[in-house]
């Protein structure tokens, strides 16, 4: 732990140094502490809101037979009485998604401070590190739920088809549910991206470049890249990977690695697939490559089709290629 500093001033793309960041048991030290506590309740949360999303059914059957008996009231309010729980849902995840960036800004600004290097601040303040890598581990999954789930858009574009005509006869939302008509179009802008979670990061990160315009840039995309770094040479490094007590941590360092390559991308001017970036992005791919393929594609996926940069000019073929294979 104590060589990290030296590790990583090296020429880490070249790996002529290895280190290993506690992911698994990282505890926060007292400077630590206070930011910790604030973030730690919002993971804890965190953890409900993948379970209610990982058990998210949907009222198909209940829409369906709406939409087949449009005249038939007993029908449309069975429907609906499935359909409000379910949005009620949908809220929580929404609002869930607020208290993630907050947390993230507030540990955005611990970790890049200008009081020390984005590499001292990883070394000294690991259990922030193990938090933010957690939020992203978080996104990533959230994410992947979503998008393999229909019943979330179909379930919400039926709540507010049906909103409007109550509307229409003058009956107001907040007579049948807490989801009024101001609340549900944000949420609509949420819910139409294909990884919500990971957009609220990365406008979060791009806030919160544009707030601290007194820091630079470099001190939040120096904190990133080094996270990538830290990922990837735990991933490929042996001796590493075998410190890990569970092989989850592997899919988590993975996610991780993603995660912040792809605020890496929105938040550096340049992005993280140009030549100069200070992210290894081949040998990025290449650990994910390494993996089963089944435990990854969700992962190449999100480097494919939610980053800025990947189709710019700037970006080597050997890249577009190694993704599109």
């Amino acid at each position: 732990m104590g060589n990290l500093i030296k590790v990583l001033t090296r020429d880490i793309d070249n790996n002529t140094g290895n280190f290993f960041l506690d992911f698994e048991n990282a505890k926060p030290t007292e400077a630590e502490k206070r930011v910790w506590e604030e973030v730690n309740e919002v993971l804890t949360e965190a953890m409900s809101v993948l379970q209610d999303l990982q058990s998210y059914s949907g009222a198909g059957e209940a829409i369906r037979q709406a939409i087949q008996h449009p005249n038939d009231e007993h029908v449309q309010e069975s429907a609906w009485a499935a359909v409000v729980p379910l949005v009620g849902k949908l809220k929580k995840f929404y609002e869930f998604s607020l208290k993630l960036e907050d947390s993230l800004q507030g540990l955005l600004e611990f970790l890049t401070s200008s009081r020390c290097s984005p590499t001292q601040h990883l070394e000294q303040e690991q259990a922030l590190a193990r938090q933010f890598a957690e939020i992203l581990h978080f996104t990533l999954r959230f994410d992947e739920l979503k998008m393999t789930n229909p019943a979330i858009q179909n379930d919400f574009s039926y709540y507010r088809r049906t909103l409007s005509r109550m509307r229409i006869i003058n009956q107001t939302a907040e007579e049948h549910n807490e989801v009024d008509n101001e609340l549900a179009n944000r949420m609509s802008l949420f819910y139409a991206n294909a990884t919500p979670m990971l957009k609220t990061l990365s406008d979060a990160t791009t806030k919160f470049v544009s707030k601290h315009a007194e820091l630079p840039v470099e001190n939040t995309t120096d904190c990133l890249s080094t996270m990538a770094s830290v990922c990837k040479v735990m991933l490929e490094t042996p001796e590493y990977r075998t410190r890990f007590a569970s092989d989850d941590t592997v899919l988590f360092c993975l996610r991780v690695m993603v995660g912040v390559i792809i605020l890496y991308d929105y938040v550096h001017p340049a992005g993280a697939f140009v030549k100069s970036s200070k992210i290894d992005m081949k040998g990025c791919i290449k650990v994910l490559r390494y993996q089963p393929p089944n435990s990854v594609e969700g992962l190449l996926n999100a480097l494919r089709y939610t980053t800025k940069h990947l189709n710019d000019e700037t970006t080597s073929k050997q890249i577009k290629s190694m993704l599109q294979a």
